[in-house]
């Protein structure tokens, strides 16, 4: 009998809705939302964009994902993505979501 190895790759989805309540211009909230994804990446080495609400200067959604082959580490790591954002203290974070895909 043989065995067969089930090899896959998970990869980690997240995104953060911000409301950025201070800010009254577009160039306000880009350095804002450029500070948390710098941030970010280098604590993290993740691939982040900002993805939504470009054109509104109060609110900001930045969406960011992760791959490996350990479910349990995608998920620790999201979690920990998620808690170094909020303690940045840059931003008011309104929404959370992330989602784990095995490919």
């Amino acid at each position: 009998m043989q065995l067969k190895w089930l090899l896959y790759m998970v990869v980690g989805i997240g995104k953060i809705t911000f409301r950025l309540a201070f800010c009254h211009s577009l160039k306000e909230k880009r350095k804002i939302v450029k500070a948390i994804i710098n941030r970010t990446r280098n604590a993290f080495n993740v691939s982040m964009a900002e993805i939504d609400l470009n054109d509104m200067h109060q609110r900001a959604e930045i969406g960011f994902a992760l791959a490996g082959n350990d479910r349990r580490r995608i998920n620790s790591k999201l979690d920990k993505i998620f808690e170094f954002i909020e303690n940045l203290q840059l931003a008011e974070i309104i929404d959370t979501d992330m989602e784990i895909i095995n490919i």
